[in-house]
C-alpha cells in the first residue's frame, strides 16, 4: 500500500493521519538508536542509520522508503545532485561527520548534518523529516543522552520552517562562495531552539522533609 499513489496528495486526511503515526513511530526508532549506540559504545553516524530513519517517516506513504532516490528531484529552487551522484555523496557525508566526530562541538556536527542532508536529499521524500532526525541523533549521542525537555529539536525546527529553509539556502550560498562560516545561520538558530528545548523541562519537584 502506497497512499500517495492511492490519494494522489499529501493532504488527504487518511494519507496525514498515517503521516503523524509515522512520525511518532520514527521518534521511537530515533530514541531506541540513541541508546543503543551509547549503551554498545559506539557512538557514530552511518547510512544505515540514516536509510531506516527516513523507513520510519515514509513507509506506506511513499514508494522507495529508505532506499536512495533513483530519480532526480527539483526542490523549489534547489536542485540536488542527479541520483547517480547520491551513494558517493552519502558515503562521502557519513565519514566526513565520523571524521569530524571528537573535534566539532555537538551544535556545528548536528547542523552540518542537517544541512548536507537536505543539500544531497538522498530520497524520494521524506529528507527534510530524516534530516532533523539525523540531526538529533547526532546531537543526542553528543551529549552522551537523550536530551530534555519538549517538544524536542525537530519538532521546534519544523515549527520555525521560513527561518530553517532560509538558513538552508543561505548556507548553500555561502558554501558555493568557498565562506567557512556558511552554516553560520544554521548553527544560530539550533543553538537557540535547543536552548528552548532544554528550558522546556520541568524541575524534579523538591525532596519531602523529613
Amino acid at each position: 500500500m502506497i497512499l500517495f499513489e492511492l490519494t494522489g496528495s499529501e493532504q488527504h486526511a487518511v494519507y496525514q493521519e498515517l503521516q503523524v503515526s509515522n512520525g511518532n513511530r520514527q521518534y521511537s526508532f530515533l530514541k531506541s538508536a540513541v541508546d543503543a549506540s551509547l549503551q554498545i559504545g559506539r557512538p557514530f553516524l552511518s547510512s544505515g542509520i540514516i536509510k531506516a530513519l527516513n523507513f520510519q517517516a515514509i513507509t506506506c506513504l511513499h514508494t522507495s522508503a529508505g532506499e536512495y532516490r533513483p530519480c532526480p528531484v527539483t526542490v523549489g529552487t534547489h536542485e540536488p545532485p542527479q541520483h547517480y551522484l547520491v551513494d558517493s555523496l552519502m558515503d562521502d557525508f557519513v565519514n566526513s561527520v565520523n571524521w569530524q566526530w571528537e573535534a566539532t562541538d555537538a551544535v556545528a556536527l548536528a547542523a552540518f548534518v542537517l544541512w548536507r542532508l537536505n543539500y544531497i536529499h538522498p530520497f524520494i521524500n521524506g529528507n527534510g523529516r530524516t534530516a532533523r532526525a539525523a540531526s538529533y541523533f547526532v546531537l543526542c549521542l553528543k551529549a552522551r543522552g537523550w536530551l530534555n525537555g519538549t517538544p524536542i529539536l525537530p519538532e521546534l525546527i519544523r515549527r520555525e520552517h521560513d527561518q530553517y529553509i532560509a538558513a538552508l539556502r543561505q548556507a548553500d550560498r555561502l558554501a558555493m562562495a568557498g565562506d567557512p562560516a556558511f552554516l553560520r545561520d544554521l548553527h544560530q538558530l539550533l543553538a537557540r531552539l535547543i536552548q528552548e528545548q532544554l528550558g522546556n523541562h520541568p524541575a524534579l519537584p523538591a525532596p519531602a522533609q523529613p
